[in-house]
């Protein structure tokens, strides 16, 4: 499903540069937005001996910041500040919730359509773990903590790296009204797992996502 996303952003882009040549853009004012969403998440990769993961969606929530420069007619700068939940519901029925800080930096294009404009964008993010849990089947729960290499001593608890990085993508409409809405595919691009520095260990984990955001400018 995200891959077909990226596929169809990429498609939108395209399409819509052919488009806006004949189209004027008039680049207006910076201007600051909110956003707040719903979130579908997974983590994917590898076990310890090198076989597949085999792990579900789970939902989350996000919401955050932005502000948008403009840069040419059509084109903006959109960095911005988000809180998101992700994680992922393991095979075993056990559910994975991890809350990130991300910073996204989107190249935003919008070219106009009826009253309104088009929203078509990528740019790559940088995440930043603070919490998180693992909750089983019978309620019972385990701490999740970040660290860079495996920790022996807190081996009870559920470890991840705490930095994230990869690459987003979004398409949307923006209303004359300035509402929007905003389906958003993210692409994590590093592995997350603590270095265990065990010979031979195999172990990848990837995030990803996809989401329905509402916002404001």
């Amino acid at each position: 499903m995200i891959r077909k996303m990226m596929f169809l952003s990429t498609a939108g882009l395209i399409s819509f540069g052919v488009f806006a040549q004949s189209k004027k853009y008039v680049a207006t004012a910076t201007t600051f937005g909110i956003t707040a969403g719903v979130n579908w998440n997974n983590i994917n990769g590898k076990t310890a001996t090198g076989g597949k993961l085999d792990n579900k969606l789970k939902t989350g929530y996000n919401g955050g910041v932005n502000v948008e420069f403009p840069v040419s007619n059509g084109f903006y700068l959109q960095p911005g500040v988000e809180y998101r939940q992700k994680g992922a519901e393991l095979n075993n029925g056990n559910k994975l919730t991890l809350s990130y800080i991300d910073v996204p930096v989107n190249f935003i294009y919008k070219p106009t359509l009826g009253d309104g404009s088009m929203l078509l964008g990528f740019g790559p993010y940088v995440g930043f773990g603070i919490n998180g849990k693992m909750k089983a089947a019978n309620n019972t729960e385990r701490k999740v903590t970040f660290n860079n290499t495996y920790s022996t001593s807190e081996a009870e608890d559920i470890q991840f790296q705490q930095l994230d990085a990869g690459a987003n993508f979004l398409i949307g409409y923006e209303f004359k009204s300035k509402l929007s809405v905003a389906l958003k595919a993210q692409l994590g691009l590093i592995d997350i797992k603590p270095d265990t520095k065990i010979k031979g260990d195999e172990t990848r984990y990837r995030k990803n996502g996809l989401g329905l955001s509402l916002g404001y400018r």
